[in-house]
């Protein structure tokens, strides 16, 4: 009889393999798709390339996407490794730039570099509470994670839908409404260190590196990293230990709902400058695409991060060059975020051939 049976130890010859070999998978399978749609995949494939990383200012650019998906990432392991599963990264993500947004009309007179500090910390503060709330949700009231915070989702981005269609953050024209906020103070622009457009590398990113080297400190080398590696195995003997576990839930959900919020505040005053939904729509369920690919490690996160911040800059190029259908990307970030949880899949189990006796 073949079974499955955890692998007593881990091998990074054998790690390499299985990742190497989920991504020729992703990328076959994309061709597959490619050529099926009428397209030409070693043309889109190297378009690809030439957009993501063919310059310097394509790799900045690739960083500058991988920014917030990095936040998100990074909150979303540190719920993840505690088996506290947040599924509202959207939701605080749209917090946290909303939370921003409301500090910043009263922070214009402060110098610049402190308004970032207050405009960073309101983001933080604003995705850490709707974190925070789904997180006292289930410790007062044993509500599941997953349905708070799916349902808070909804809740914030249909307040944000209100306040932005008729309501008071509402942009007016002369004969027409639109459905976002009027621009920020010029004087409250996060800096940039290199692009244009949504392809703004700004300080946010310097946030974003911050937020890694916390998080893998954090993790692995304080008190606090192993009570929140131990709830994820074992939460049952945390408690003998005499761990207070609903404070420590609510602690992890307030830092990965911050980090989330950060990366809402970075997008609106680093990149957008006026707070519209279709901006920031995606960026919290790409972010736990991230860290799943990451194997929920902050130095994995930080590259896949930068993979897929690859591929959504990249694929601006390869569209205008070899005319590949749009919707192609979301397939493709699902077929690697697919391969990929395989490839952990197999890093960590492996079959065994047992006899059986009658």
């Amino acid at each position: 009889m073949i079974s499955f049976q955890r692998r007593s130890g881990g091998s990074l010859g054998w790690n390499v393999v299985c990742y190497s070999a989920a991504m020729l998978g992703a990328f076959l399978t994309s061709a597959i798709l490619l050529k099926l749609s009428g397209g030409d995949p070693a043309k889109a494939f190297s378009s690809l390339l030439i957009g993501a990383f063919g310059s310097p200012g394509a790799l900045l650019g690739s960083l500058a996407k991988a920014t917030p998906l990095l936040l998100v990432g990074l909150g979303t392991v540190l719920a993840f490794r505690a088996k506290i599963w947040n599924i509202g990264q959207e939701g605080q993500v749209f917090a946290g730039a909303m939370a921003a947004y409301w500090v910043s009309f009263w922070v214009a007179p402060l110098p610049s570099w402190l308004a970032v500090c207050v405009l960073a910390v309101a983001g933080l503060a604003g995705g850490g509470a709707l974190g925070l709330l789904a997180g006292a949700l289930k410790t007062r009231f044993g509500t599941n994670e997953i349905i708070s915070t799916v349902m808070l989702n909804y809740i914030i981005m249909f307040l944000l839908a209100y306040l932005l269609d008729g309501g008071p953050w509402m942009e007016t024209g002369v004969t027409v409404a639109y459905h976002q906020s009027p621009p920020i103070n010029p004087a409250l622009e996060w800096p940039v260190f290199f692009g244009t457009g949504a392809g703004k590398l700004h300080v946010g990113f310097l946030f974003a590196l911050a937020a890694s080297a916390f998080c893998s400190v954090l993790l692995d080398k304080t008190s606090l990293g192993y009570e929140i590696r131990a709830f994820g195995s074992n939460p049952t003997a945390l408690t003998f230990r005499g761990t207070n576990v609903r404070r420590l839930l609510l602690t992890v959900m307030l830092m990965s709902g911050a980090l989330a919020g950060l990366a809402g505040a970075g997008e609106l005053f680093g990149v957008t400058h006026r707070l519209r939904a279709e901006t920031l729509l995606g960026i919290g369920s790409s972010g736990i695409v991230v860290a799943m690919v990451g194997g929920l490690r902050p130095s994995g996160t930080m590259l896949a991060a930068l993979f897929f911040g690859a591929l959504q800059s990249g694929t601006i190029y390869m569209r205008l060059k070899s005319g590949t259908p749009a919707g192609l990307v979301s397939a493709m970030e699902g077929l690697v975020l697919l391969f990929f949880l395989c490839a952990a899949v197999a890093t960590r189990l492996q079959l065994v051939r047992r006899e059986v006796h009658a």
